[in-house]
């Protein structure tokens, strides 16, 4: 799980090198970061849920989790039940300024 967290840093530091958008967008999005990413329980359509990794802490409304299986980020929802995925998928920043 160790080099899985480390991947995901290492996608999002790229991510961040390369990040030709808004300043803002990317100041929020770096104080949104988790330290590291950890495991959590994501629910998807049809009530399918999956074990996918933080990537941002939610804002109350929102948070981007990393998607191993498919190999990308993914903006959820918060719920009652934990993250939402909301169909939302992507680069980590782009997801994040969806809803900036």
């Amino acid at each position: 799980m160790q080099d899985l967290a480390q991947h995901i840093t290492q996608l999002v530091e790229a991510e961040v090198a390369a990040h030709l958008g808004h300043p803002s967008t990317l100041v929020h999005f770096q104080k949104m970061r988790v330290k590291r990413p950890r495991p959590v329980s994501v629910q998807f359509s049809g009530g399918i849920m999956q074990t996918c990794w933080t990537v941002t802490r939610s804002d109350g409304d929102y948070q981007v989790i990393y998607l191993p299986t498919a190999e990308y980020f993914s903006l959820c929802v918060g719920s009652d039940f934990g993250p939402l995925d909301i169909g939302v998928h992507g680069g980590a920043i782009q997801c994040f300024s969806a809803v900036v």
